[in-house]
């Protein structure tokens, strides 16, 4: 019989952070967030599975689509940075996202905008500025090796 007892591990809220290749001004660590933090999902499949008439062909996805939702603090100047950057230039390159724990590796995304920001209320309720960077994640990098 298996052993059920393993170590299921720890997350850590503090270590999850955005780090910037091209914009080392706009990286993101604890300090600068509301407490739901930092979260990433993706789009579309990473792979299509085409019918045939008999079964199906495999066809794998180069990238997926990764939105990052950033939950900054606007009452401090990163917000404002991160405001100031939106007016002058959405494109930012590459951008690592790391997560709650070290079990799992940091997300890499390429070709990375500033999307957009939330629906913010100034009603002295609320210290959140919630930005959005959207970029892409390449995936299957088996294919390549086959060029």
């Amino acid at each position: 019989m298996a052993n059920n007892l393993i170590q299921q591990g720890t997350l850590n809220r503090l270590l999850a952070s955005v780090v910037y290749a091209d914009f080392t001004q706009l990286n993101v660590t604890s300090g600068y967030l509301a407490k739901e933090a930092i979260s990433i999902g993706f789009e579309g499949d990473t792979s299509m599975l085409i019918g045939t008439l008999t079964s199906a062909v495999t066809s794998p996805e180069p990238y997926m689509f990764g939105t990052v939702t950033i939950h900054l603090l606007r009452t401090q100047a990163l917000g404002d940075a991160y405001k100031q950057q939106i007016e002058t230039n959405t494109t930012m390159g590459s951008v690592t996202i790391y997560p709650d724990t070290q079990a799992l590796s940091p997300f890499q995304l390429n070709n990375c905008v500033l999307q957009s920001i939330q629906e913010t209320a100034f009603d002295g309720n609320q210290a959140g500025l919630v930005v959005r960077l959207r970029g892409v994640y390449n995936i299957n990098s088996t294919m390549y090796a086959a060029s």
